[in-house]
């Protein structure tokens, strides 16, 4: 419909007015994008390695063909074949900044060519920053799929990585830097809670990043969007409402990732509904001024391999077989997705506090991506009687939990929640300033855990731990107390997601 903020993606840099200049009517049926196809593996910075894409496109009987990018730029397609143009909206020049994707549209109708298959579409927003917000969006996408087979289809997309210009699509690296230097992130996360400069922060980003996420939402054509990220309400409701012509008429969610506490940035009055993980979280959206019929409190969101782990506690010697772990007292250690949080240091104090101890016992740690550490451990040579087993990243983390006796980790609230979910006693050796600190209150006025920052105390405090079965069983029980609240979140939240979906279509 507008030909002019589009560029035909070919080796000469055609413009598309320039394309539907010199082709008939009937021959120009609608834009056709390649973002439907590999998304995973799809990035602006990527778009010009034509032969690592696919391109959908639609022939002259109706069907839907895949070619090679690389093979439509290279080769000559018949005007007989080929109905259409494929393309992507660039409002700010090609490159990195405002790529979009855009749906085929038939220019008669003005319909999509790729109809919804009768499922609803719900679009989860997101930043990669960290694990757990992918974790916990792609958790509400398999409990929609599970209690409601073939009613839903979801996009989970990183918006602002995917869809963001410079800086804001760095915020994933941004992010794994900030983490590992605390003063970085102390600074950033008070820059975005304090009032003034978190208004100036949104109405820059709404400036610069508006239209690209205009043009892909609209594109996606959700029938819900759900927020996962505190910084994902501002901008898509803003974007929400410009479709609707200044009012929204999509429903949207917020689901609250964090567990004792959160970033004010989680709480916009805006929303239909702010799902919440606990009291704390809760008495915060509050005090933001969400209204008690908006805060809906079920726990937090946790991977499917979860929902039911609580169950398999009873079963730990036979998951340590099924591991290749030795029938011992066990310690995990766990860095996070990216592996940070001082982990080396961590699992070397643990290590000599359990060699210490004079009896057989091992040692699990879980290094996530950091690969550089996981060699490191490999690497070094550890006290008698500890067997030491070093992992990278696992997606089977459930067994791991339910094969050990006790947890160590950083703050992480989803790590937290599922520790609780299979009764896991859980140390904590860090946090990040700002949200993570709530959480550690969280785990010892629960009565399962306890925190130590200084890593030689911490791997005294567990070696002690490990040896006292009395305690260790007390710990494990108030775990689970707290658990069952977040085993059953994630599915009591896809429901509600889903009623209110549903409600609206049969409205």
């Amino acid at each position: 419909q507008n030909a002019l903020g589009h560029q035909l993606l070919c080796a000469s840099g055609m413009d598309l007015s320039a394309s539907m200049a010199r082709m008939e009517p009937n021959d120009v049926t609608g834009f056709i994008s390649n973002a439907l196809v590999e998304r995973e593996l799809v990035r602006p910075a990527n778009l010009r390695s034509s032969s690592k894409h696919t391109v959908l496109m639609r022939l002259g009987n109706g069907d839907q063909k895949r070619i090679s990018l690389s093979f439509l730029l290279k080769n000559q397609i018949p005007r007989n074949i080929f109905k259409g143009i494929f393309s992507f909206s660039c409002w700010n020049g090609l490159g990195k900044q405002g790529m979009q994707w855009a749906y085929a549209l038939d220019s008669s109708s003005n319909n999509a060519v790729w109809t919804k298959n009768g499922k609803k579409r719900i679009l989860i927003l997101l930043s990669d920053t960290g694990g757990g917000h992918k974790a916990s969006a792609k958790a509400i996408q398999a409990a929609l799929d599970l209690l409601y087979p073939g009613v839903f289809e979801c996009e989970i997309a990183d918006i602002w990585t995917d869809h963001g210009p410079y800086p804001f699509n760095t915020f994933v690296s941004s992010y794994q830097w900030a983490a590992k230097n605390p003063w970085a992130w102390r600074f950033l996360y008070w820059y975005g809670a304090f009032p003034p400069t978190r208004w100036l922060s949104q109405e820059w980003s709404n400036a610069a990043c508006q239209n690209a996420f205009n043009a892909y939402i609209e594109s996606y054509r959700p029938d819900a969007v759900v927020s996962v990220h505190p910084l994902c309400q501002e901008v898509p409701l803003r974007v929400l409402n410009r479709m609707g012509g200044g009012t929204r008429k999509i429903p949207f969610v917020t689901v609250v990732t964090d567990l004792g506490g959160a970033h004010p940035t989680w709480f916009h009055k805006g929303v239909d509904r702010c799902f919440v993980p606990g009291d704390a979280v809760e008495e915060m959206a509050l005090a933001h001024g969400l209204s008690r019929e908006q805060v809906h409190k079920h726990g937090l969101p946790v991977r499917q391999g979860f929902w039911d782990a609580g169950k398999k506690r009873g079963n730990n010697v036979e998951m340590r077989k099924q591991l290749g772990l030795s029938n011992v007292p066990t310690v995990l250690v766990v860095g996070g997705g990216d592996g940070v949080g001082g982990l080396f240091k961590t699992a070397v104090s643990v290590g000599k506090s359990l060699s210490a101890l004079g009896q057989p016992c091992q040692m699990v740690v879980v290094c996530g991506k950091n690969d550089k550490v996981r060699a490191a451990l490999e690497r070094r040579a550890w006290g008698p009687g500890l067997a030491v087993a070093v992992q990278g990243f696992v997606s089977n983390m459930d067994d791991w939990m339910v094969a050990a006796d006790c947890l160590v980790t950083k703050a992480g609230p989803g790590t937290i929640a599922e520790a609780a979910i299979v009764g896991l006693p859980t140390m904590l050796s860090s946090y990040l300033p700002g949200q993570e600190a709530g959480n550690v209150p969280y785990v010892i006025n629960s009565g399962f855990g306890d925190y130590d920052a200084d890593p030689r105390r911490l791997g005294a405090k567990v070696a002690e731990l490990l040896s006292d079965e009395a305690r260790l069983k007390d710990m494990s029980a108030k775990a689970s107390a707290v658990g069952k609240v977040h085993s059953s979140a994630t599915k009591e939240i896809a429901r509600e997601i889903a009623e209110l979906v549903l409600a609206r279509t049969a409205a």
